[in-house]
């Protein structure tokens, strides 16, 4: 198919078309959303009453014809200037209630949505329908008629592991409080949507609704202040009470229970598949505000969290095992042992005869001591002081398991096997998976920042006076040989730079702990922008300074260190280098030596972000499935396990997209059991805010790890080929996407000048700064304000720009060619994930808002010049999916998400037209801090309508 010009009327007819168009939603698909638009109905009209109370008439009519023009826009009933008009010489006051309004109605439209979903899977339970894709039944059924056998399934998870890692990457734009007026509407909305209520019961429920909405009507939706790396570590530890507590160890029980009774040979008894981690508090790559001290709170924070809820659910166990040995018998020896001198303070004499509260009163009273020692006095409840005092604290989370397993043991005895497998067992799953540090904090630095410190640290100890100016070669050998000494290259009394004081102070931090709370508090360090085994070995060097990696002395059989190095290979040509890094590393003897006493496991981090920064989203894809392709041989060569950890971000510029089809979609051999990835942003909360959705997101998660693990889903009959043809492609759609971002004359001064991306570093949505530099090339940009910018202003280059050209040029208008991709998006679910990724970009799009942005720019040529190569692109790739696929219908395979975009984005428009509307007036120097506030309110509605926008 031959690339086109864009002609005027091309470029007209291209912005007038709503993307809508391109989304076929037929009364099937209606009448399946009746009951969700009869909630958003509901809320609405509960809104719209909050508004008319207290904002009064005028603004409540504003609202209303502002959301009756944005549907007559969809109908052609009325024009984008139309509406735009209505807001021309408003006062910004008078507009600032508009913008909450269509805010507050994205939030409570996400809410409906959500519970929609929740109906229709309970609908299909009832029905006794099929199990669906992404859950652990379907995944059962699959392995079941796959005929996997116990030998098959104990090779493959035995050491599995699926770890979500909680980030600060900030596109989450709520405040707490709006967040916990939302759960609050949920649980009233579940009530009213399950019970049968009376006449007089259904108006109090909906004035409890109504008084909800007035709430979240009158809470500021964003923050006065920018959030600090405190605020931040507080929020990602609230997901812990309002879900992972409750959903993880109950998921990982059920899961290892049915992996048991399904192969009762594969030894998998003892597995937690879940558990925790987080950068929150330990990422410092292009945040300078992660310190020593910053460390520390964040690992004694999420002890804190962990210790409290142990602590809480032996209160109440305690409470509920009330059995008398009057009324059993016998009592074990070991439980009366564990029990012994522990008579329940509550009621003296009269319970000496109840030996399971004596031994829950043990337990608890080792793992008081364990916080105080570990946490201090504040952790322990005054009254308690006493009790921890006098008890031996627990050595670690396996001694408090083994006495709780006592207790279990003790149950079953009794054939009290049901109570055993209530609190108690919910109780031991969550002590296997949180431990005493509650989730794995992950140090992560930039490898430019480490050569920095590690030159410093040579040149004071007087080993190397210049090491940048060495070869790679003798850069190994050096940091080689000083990680063969056992001597430190610093002293206590060293003086050092700030920036080296301040990294050592880091990795002490990280070693304290370790030391308070376990191997598992600190698992791994990422470096960022890792491209050389020296880059490898200087983290080591940081370490060994530490104290947390050991060389070898004698009798030893290789080196130490409880803390695993992880490369992370982030840019199209680390990516492609990434497989000869880790061979070059794993010839080493003593990193091999020290990998095989971390269990021959060897983590490597694939950055999602900033290899689609640099080359674009085809290209990104295709660079990170070759490198699993040649990390997988790589790795299998040097007989090690290889465990990947996926950066993806919330938007598929960064990676993201379901998550099931994105694990089902890795190359063979790239899962093997073990995943980690990042949950970042809005995200985070639309996944994990409650437990059924945070069960749902983990099931899918596990579903597809288990199934890539043991099932040929790569559905290739000639890979090779298939690889040749996708290395053609990516080149091309490199190619592409740099002609226009990187080659482009003026394309940073467009991109600046037609997005918010300067109002971004405004908006308090988080600690880190928008660059890591202070520069306005794009490649020092971070990938969340460069993907965020392009969502606000609906352009979403990041998600498709260059895939198009690739198309086109390869296929050449060669029939053959397009029947090659087709059979390719049939066959193959990488190229299905990301062509369905691509039109879940391309259906948020719309180029007639976008030029609306594009008006922002000053230069008349240089705006008609990028935004034409911009109209021209989308076009050709609209037209290009449409020749693979077979439908004009973007969304044919996602109809949950194609009836939410057809419902919700006519209340998409007032909100960018009220955008562009402040930013003019912003540019042209009206400034004041209600405008803007009022920039900010837009693309925090913008950001929570879209849902995944950074």
């Amino acid at each position: 198919m031959a690339s086109h010009s864009l002609t005027p009327e091309t470029l007209a007819r291209a912005i007038a078309t709503p993307m809508v168009d391109r989304i076929s939603v037929d009364d099937t698909g209606r009448a399946l959303t009746e009951p969700l638009r009869e909630d958003i109905r509901f809320l609405g009209g509960l809104l719209g009453e909050v508004i008319r109370s207290h904002a009064g008439e005028a603004t409540f009519e504003l609202v209303e014809s502002s959301r009756r023009d944005a549907f007559g826009i969809r109908y052609a009933e009325v024009t984008r200037d139309q509406l735009a008009g209505r807001y021309d010489g408003r006062a910004v006051a008078d507009l600032m209630p508009v913008i909450r309004a269509f805010t507050n109605f994205a939030l409570l439209a996400n809410l409906a949505e959500d519970l929609h979903r929740e109906r229709r899977r309970r609908i299909h339970q009832r029905a006794g329908d099929p199990a669906p894709p992404s859950s652990l039944a379907a995944t059962f059924g699959k392995l079941a008629d796959a005929g996997r056998t116990d030998a098959d399934v104990a090779a493959a998870l035995r050491s599995a592991e699926v770890v979500p890692v909680i980030t600060a990457h900030p596109t989450e734009t709520r405040r707490r409080s709006v967040f916990d007026a939302q759960n609050r509407i949920t649980e009233l909305m579940r009530v009213r949507a399950r019970t049968e209520l009376t006449p007089e019961e259904d108006a109090r429920l909906t004035e409890d609704i109504r008084r909800q909405i007035l709430v979240l009507w009158q809470t500021a939706l964003i923050r006065l202040r920018r959030l600090t790396i405190s605020d931040e570590i507080t929020t990602g530890l609230r997901y812990y009470g309002a879900s992972f507590f409750d959903v993880v160890p109950a998921l990982n029980k059920d899961v290892r229970a049915a992996l048991v009774e399904a192969y009762p040979d594969a030894g998998l008894d003892g597995l937690s598949m879940i558990s925790m981690g987080s950068w929150i508090g330990g990422d410092r790559d292009g945040n300078p505000f992660v310190s020593a001290e910053v460390v520390d709170e964040a690992a004694t924070s999420a002890a804190r969290t962990a210790m409290r809820h142990h602590l809480d659910e032996l209160a109440a166990l305690h409470q509920e095992l009330s059995l008398s040995a009057r009324l059993f018998s016998p009592v074990s020896p070991a439980l009366s042992a564990l029990g012994s001198g522990f008579a329940p303070p509550d009621e003296p004499g009269d319970t000496d005869d109840e030996p399971f509260r004596s031994a829950v009163s043990a337990v608890r009273s080792r793992v008081l001591a364990r916080a105080l020692r570990t946490l201090g006095e504040d952790a322990v409840d005054p009254a308690e002081l006493d009790t921890a005092r006098a008890a031996a604290p627990y050595g670690d989370a396996d001694e408090f398991l083994a006495d709780l397993d006592v207790i279990d043991r003790a149950l079953r005895a009794a054939h009290d096997d049901s109570i055993a497998d209530d609190r108690l067992a919910t109780l031991r799953e969550a002590v296997r998976t949180f431990g005493f540090h509650l989730s794995g904090l992950d140090m992560r630095q930039n490898s430019e920042t480490h050569e920095q410190v590690v030159a410093e640290l040579l040149s004071w100890a007087g080993v190397c006076a210049d090491y940048p100016a060495l070869p790679e070669a003798d850069r190994i050998g050096l940091l080689t040989a000083e990680l063969a000494s056992r001597r430190p290259l610093t002293t206590p009394d060293a003086e050092l730079s700030e920036l080296a004081m301040k990294e050592l102070g880091v990795v002490h931090a990280a070693a304290g702990a370790i030391e308070r709370f376990g191997p598992r508090a600190v698992p791994n360090y990422v470096i960022s922008m890792c491209s050389s085994v020296s880059d490898l070995l200087e983290v080591l060097i940081l370490l060994k300074e530490a104290g947390i990696y050991h060389a070898a002395g004698p009798g030893d059989a290789g080196p130490s260190c409880s803390v695993r190095v992880v490369p992370l290979f982030e840019t199209i040509e680390d990516l492609r280098g990434g497989a000869a890094t880790l061979t070059a590393a794993l010839n080493l003897g003593f990193y091999r030596a020290l990998v095989r006493a971390q269990g021959d496991v060897q983590e490597v981090m694939l950055g999602y972000s900033d290899s689609n920064k640099d080359g674009g989203y085809l290209a990104a894809n295709w660079a990170l499935y070759r490198a699993e392709l040649d990390l997988v041989s790589a790795s299998r060569a040097a007989e090690v396990r290889l465990r990947l950890f996926h950066g993806r971000g919330g938007t598929v510029g960064r990676g993201g997209g379901p998550s099931y089809d994105a694990i089902l979609a890795q190359p063979p051999g790239a899962v093997t059991g073990s995943l980690r990835l990042t949950e970042q942003g809005e995200i985070i909360a639309a996944k994990y805010a409650e437990p059924v959705s945070a069960r749902r997101n983990l099931e899918s998660l596990l579903a597809a790890t288990i199934e890539s693990s043991l099932l040929d889903v790569e559905g290739l009959d000639d890979p090779e080929r298939a690889y040749a043809d996708f290395d053609e492609l990516a080149e091309s759609a490199r190619r592409a996407y740099s002609a226009l971002v990187h080659e482009t004359p003026g394309f940073v001064e467009y991109f600046t000048a037609s997005t918010p991306l300067s109002e971004i570093g405004a908006l308090n949505i988080g600690s880190r700064p928008t660059s890591r530099k202070q520069t306005t090339a794009i490649s020092d940009l971070r990938a969340i304000p460069w993907v965020l910018s392009w969502t606000q202003c609906r352009v979403m280059l990041p998600g498709w720009y260059g895939v198009g050209s690739a198309f086109a040029q390869w296929t050449g208008g060669d029939d053959a060619r397009i029947a090659d991709l087709r059979r390719y998006y049939e066959n193959w679910p990488f190229f299905r994930s990301v062509m369905s990724n691509m039109a879940q970009v391309l259906a948020k799009s719309d180029m007639g808002l976008a030029s609306r942005y594009a008006e922002l720019v000053p230069d008349e040529e240089l705006r008609r010049r990028v935004f034409s190569m911009i109209v021209e692109e989308h076009e050709r790739t609209l037209e290009m999916y449409t020749a693979i696929t077979g439908t004009t219908d973007l969304l044919a395979d996602n109809d949950a998400l194609k009836r939410s975009v057809y419902n919700r984005f006519p209340y998409l428009e007032p909100l960018n037209l009220l955008q562009v509307e402040l930013l003019q007036r912003f540019r042209s120097g009206e400034d004041s801090p209600l405008i803007r506030r009022g920039i900010q309110l837009t693309m925090n509605g913008l950001a929570t309508a879209l849902r995944n926008s950074g």
